[in-house]
């Protein structure tokens, strides 16, 4: 069984991968990167020893829309049977709504995207139970608790430095640490960083009707981005992205407070909706993240650390899926002279990864910009857009392909 390891009793470890995180992102890279041959050592904090789980468990005010890209790498590695199926929700249809008197509206739905489920909905501590479960019993994973401090770079391997004077030595590091990356700012990578002056507000709720598995978007102008997202039986997840002042107010504001803020926009569709954890209610500052390179010597970055998008797709945790994806492939297929950490390697990555994660840089940062400004000439012109849309078949399943990864 892999346990966690104090890195004081080995003071040098080897490994061909370092990874430095501890999300979701960097323990499926480590699972990944050891079931392709190499010796991973997964660099995290120090945790809390985990409390056992109640039986009344409440719903976690994070969840992720996983696509199928991340369904694939999940079940590739055993994950995706580990979770608990009983709080995962399928999609199976997605209807985004207009702004305004005329508003306009668009509609997926997984018949017309031929394919059983467009996407799946489920919490982090289920994501991350799993995952968990699965390192547990990996081979070539060594899981060390600890804090970098230092990282050196040569042309034959990297060194991390930890702060009990313990190090990890190994041919690459994957920087799988978050939209603060330590890993991307040892390496002196330049970003370009730009806040919405937004914050998205989650909570969790019962509805009245059934929700059928579709998940809500509404773009409202002033008021931001409404999303309301499928849970397991009659229930759902609100993200809702709020400017600066609103969300203040929403943080204010009791859960039922902000269940009845929400009855403009879900009344019709869900009905009432009542509050599953009134004190669970959390934000989040959103912003948007272009670090100039994904790699550097010897050095990979994946994940939050390597791009941060707006939320209104809900695709931000698949990009470090798709990440994962093809940074095993690139180590996979490298020439036999070279090494894992080659810089003709790693370019071979950061350009398999480049038109993807710009595409949904684009599209995110575009559609926020389009849909904050609330004036009537281009409030008119984004709903006459969404309409016509709706009607291009064609045009709607390449766009929901590429949104499911496939």
């Amino acid at each position: 069984m892999n346990k966690p390891t104090s890195p004081a009793a080995l003071r040098v470890i080897e490994s061909d991968i370092c990874i430095v995180g501890n999300g979701a992102i960097a323990k499926t890279a480590a699972l990944g990167l050891a079931q392709a041959g190499l010796s991973v050592t997964l660099l995290g904090p120090p945790t809390p020893p985990a409390k056992p789980a109640a039986a009344d468990q409440g719903w976690d005010a994070r969840v992720y829309a996983l696509n199928h890209t991340a369904y694939h790498l999940l079940s590739s590695y055993k994950v995706w049977d580990a979770l608990d199926h009983s709080r995962v929700a399928p999609v199976d249809a997605m209807l985004v709504h207009g702004d305004g008197p005329h508003a306009g509206g668009l509609a997926f739905d997984a018949y017309g995207a031929h394919t059983n489920t467009l996407t799946w909905i489920l919490e982090d501590r289920n994501l991350n139970q799993a995952l968990d479960a699965a390192l547990r019993f990996a081979q070539n994973v060594k899981t060390v608790a600890g804090r970098a401090i230092g990282l050196l770079r040569d042309a034959d391997s990297a060194t991390v430095q930890l702060d009990d004077g313990g190090s990890i030595k190994a041919a690459l590091v994957v920087g799988a640490d978050g939209a603060q990356s330590w890993v991307r700012g040892q390496c002196d990578i330049g970003l370009d960083y730009r806040s919405y002056n937004q914050r998205a507000v989650v909570s969790n709720f019962a509805c009245e009707l059934p929700h059928h598995g579709a998940a809500h978007q509404w773009f409202t102008g002033a008021e931001g981005i409404v999303a309301l997202l499928p849970l397991p039986g009659n229930k759902v997840s609100l993200v809702w992205s709020a400017p600066e002042q609103l969300a203040d107010t929403l943080r204010a504001e009791s859960a039922q407070q902000i269940a009845d803020r929400l009855a403009v926009f879900a009344q019709e569709k869900l009905g009432a909706l009542t509050p599953l954890q009134p004190e669970l209610v959390r934000d989040f500052p959103l912003r948007l993240i272009r670090p100039h390179a994904m790699v550097a010597q010897r050095v990979a970055l994946i994940g939050d650390a390597a791009h941060v998008v707006h939320p209104l797709a809900g695709h931000g945790m698949n990009l470090g899926f798709g990440d994962v994806a093809q940074l095993i492939k690139t180590l996979s297929e490298r020439e036999p002279q070279r090494a894992i950490g080659d810089d003709r390697v790693l370019a071979r990555y950061a350009r398999a990864r480049k038109e993807d994660v710009l595409l949904m840089q684009v599209t995110t940062d575009g559609l926020a910009r389009l849909f904050e400004t609330d004036i009537e000439p281009l409030r008119v012109v984004r709903n006459l857009g969404l309409n016509l849309l709706d009607k291009l078949p064609v045009l709607k399943r390449r766009l929901i392909s590429h949104a499911m990864g496939k």
